[in-house]
């Protein structure tokens, strides 16, 4: 633990490599953009009214005029960005870091004098923990957890380390955040898809709320995804091993066991003409947890997002999948060809593919038409990965096209310049940039 508790104190901007820096940088611009587009959800407007009316506070709440407390605007802010299933993730976590650890980050740089060095610091401290705290509690619990069940831990490492809490301090606020942290299970939402999501706002909320309270004396439970000898292993590379350069990113709004199904139709669709209308019977042949994706005429967005059926049957008709496509719109959910086509998707589990899960996420589609033709494409897998990653340009492009759905060009354009350059803002400037970040 000792070696762990060093680390989120005493980590020191120059010591990390460029390509870190840079990751953070893209990372946050990445999340900023989905919480532009989260606010297009019901999520959000329940949970705007819900904070400002039980957590009232003077702190912004992301990309909107209302306020609310340090723990009330995390709360929000993770649950906004988790609105839209567009965020980053790392495969071994089965989840998502940054969701929860860049709203607590923005809420404490509300309170807190921060540089842009000492930001982006903390967003690297709070990627490196969380990542090793999912990866060990995947390795250490029989159920599957959502990501608020880890990344509250990293929400209480930089909380720690930004209100100066001492060692002890800090060890009991990991210890609160990971007892208090939402232990909860992730395929619940998959089968039944609602505004529950990943967890990642409430365990954003716990972390904030755990460091809080270890700053005024409160005490907790040992972490024991940080000090179990057992797990030790998967801290040992802590300061060596950089899992921020581990991260995906998604090229579209939907869970992300949906998007190598998405490829491999998407793979049919560039190579052969054929109209959508044309289509009998669409198989999809992938691992166990993607076909458990399986609402075929979602009527929520939160449905929506998690739907392989209804992720494929829009990738056919515009080659990609948009926020538009997934809105309770008549465009999205309310269009009668994404329907009747996501009704025409049969999943098939297949072992090849599961024997490689999480590690790897494979699919590939049969498309059978109705004159009788079937066109097959090869296994694929979903773009944005390390090995397989999405360029700056399309992850800035992306930004764009999420966040001006919501804001200004000319306020995009100041965030999008000031958020490449993050390190390098001062503590005046940073100010400057957490007020772009409101309405």
């Amino acid at each position: 633990m000792q070696k762990i508790t060093h680390f989120i104190h005493q980590l020191e901007f120059s010591q990390l490599p460029n390509d870190v820096v840079h990751l953070a940088r893209i990372c946050t611009l990445d999340l900023l953009g989905v919480a532009v587009a989260g606010h297009k959800t019901r999520l959000s407007r329940i949970l705007g009214e819900f904070v400002t009316s039980q957590y009232p506070g003077k702190t912004p709440l992301l990309f909107s005029d209302k306020h609310g407390s340090l723990v009330g605007a995390t709360l929000f802010g993770g649950m906004l960005i988790d609105s839209i299933d567009a965020h980053d993730g790392q495969v071994l976590t089965k989840g998502h870091v940054g969701v929860a650890i860049l709203p607590a980050l923005l809420a404490l740089a509300e309170e807190e004098a921060l540089s842009g060095e000492a930001f982006i610091n903390a967003v690297v401290i709070g990627y490196e923990i969380a990542t090793r705290a999912g990866i060990a509690l995947h390795a250490s619990a029989e159920d599957y957890h959502t990501s608020g069940a880890w990344n509250c831990i990293a929400v209480a490492a930089i909380a720690a380390r930004i209100l100066k809490l001492d060692e002890q301090q800090t060890l009991e606020a990991l210890g609160t955040a990971e007892f208090y942290g939402p232990r909860s299970q992730m395929m619940r939402c998959i089968d039944f898809p609602t505004m529950v999501k990943d967890g990642s706002g409430w365990g954003a909320m716990a972390g904030i709320s755990a460091a809080l309270l270890a700053r005024s004396g409160f005490t907790g439970a040992p972490a024991i995804t940080l000090a179990d000898e057992k797990l030790a292993p998967i801290w040992d590379d802590l300061g060596s091993r950089w899992y921020i350069l581990e991260q995906y990113f998604k090229a579209y709004p939907v869970c992300r066991w949906a998007q190598p199904a998405v490829e491999a139709v998407r793979q049919i669709r560039s190579r052969e003409a054929f109209d959508p209308d044309q289509i009998e019977t669409i198989h999809i042949y992938s691992f166990h947890e993607a076909t458990r994706l399986h609402v075929k005429r979602p009527q929520t967005t939160e449905q929506a997002q998690y739907s392989l059926p209804f992720s494929v049957a829009s990738a056919l008709i515009d080659d990609v999948v948009t926020a538009e496509a997934v809105a309770e719109t008549e465009q999205g959910l309310g269009n009668p060809q994404r329907l009747d086509l996501s009704s025409r998707v049969v999943t098939h589990e297949t072992d090849q593919y599961n024997a490689v899960f999480p590690a790897e996420r494979w699919a590939h589609a049969e498309v059978e038409l109705k004159d009788g033709r079937t066109l097959k494409s090869e296994p694929s897998i979903a773009r944005g990965n390390p090995e397989n990653p999405l360029t700056d340009e399309e992850l800035i492009e992306k930004f764009y096209t999420l966040s001006t759905s919501g804001i200004s060009r000319e306020q995009a354009d100041e965030i999008c310049d000031l958020t490449l350059k993050l390190d390098r803002l001062s503590c005046t400037e940073l100010k400057h940039y957490l007020k772009l970040l409101s309405v």
